[in-house]
């Protein structure tokens, strides 16, 4: 892919989805670029592929292909992260709690909610659903409390909306959610930048704005190690001379 220059960019818009933690990349952007301001903001999955189109952000860090099959976000690159752990969540007296894990096949009887910000795609949905389909995850994660239904989603979602009336289990052969950037093309120089970041590319890469430091001479490296040695005291250093008899 090609790489564009920032044209002296300021600042670079980046966008995480709800359960996604974006605080370490974050933090050695700043050490690493203090001088580009990394705006972070908080976004839907929904909202990411126009977001991207409209360059209103620059990048995302979302689920993927969720962000793909709610919007077109015209020309733009992904790379996968890594994936999520499926998990069902249930009241905290539900049957499922006695175990540590379920199947798929388990949910055939279950009523289940499936939100309109589709926090997991699922192809052949278990169970039964329920009429009512909340706006939001945080909406389903109400109902499941009141005994409406359960709701499948990523782990990392589940641990958001942690409630203590509320549980989760994985479901071993569901679906995962893949977490990835999303981001338009041509690639810009900023965005390499995080994308070497995310893969823990060193701030010396030839991809990275670090110069690294230039090589010494052989000359140099024996000076600088007889400098050393003298320092802790493995080479004594010259004294007075002894007067001439």
């Amino acid at each position: 892919m090609g790489v564009t220059a920032p044209d002296n960019a300021t600042s670079f818009q980046l966008a995480f989805v709800p359960g996604v933690t974006p605080g370490k990349w974050v933090r050695i952007w700043s050490e690493r670029l203090p001088r580009v301001r990394l705006e972070v903001v908080p976004i839907d999955v929904a909202a990411c592929a126009d977001a991207i189109r409209d360059g209103r952000i620059q990048m995302a860090i979302t689920r993927l292909p969720d962000a793909l099959g709610h919007r077109d976000p015209g020309p733009h690159h992904t790379i996968e992260l890594y994936q999520e752990t499926t998990v069902v969540v249930v009241p905290k007296d539900h049957v499922f709690t006695a175990v540590d894990e379920i199947g798929v096949g388990d949910l055939a009887d279950e009523q289940l909610l499936w939100p309109l910000d589709v926090p997991l795609v699922v192809g052949q949905r278990p169970g039964t659903a329920v009429d009512h389909r909340p706006e939001t995850t945080s909406d389903a994660i109400e109902l499941v409390a009141a005994g409406t239904g359960l709701l499948l989603v990523p782990q990392s979602l589940a641990r958001l909306h942690h409630r203590k009336d509320l549980a989760y289990r994985p479901v071993t052969d569901a679906p995962t959610g893949s977490v990835g950037l999303l981001w338009p093309a041509p690639t810009s120089e900023l965005a390499e930048e995080f994308i070497g970041i995310v893969r823990g590319r060193k701030a010396t890469s030839s991809r990275g704005q670090s110069e690294p430091a230039p090589k010494r001479s052989a000359k140099e490296k024996a000076a600088a190690k007889r400098a050393s040695r003298e320092a802790a005291g493995k080479i004594p250093g010259k004294g007075p001379r002894k007067p001439k008899r």
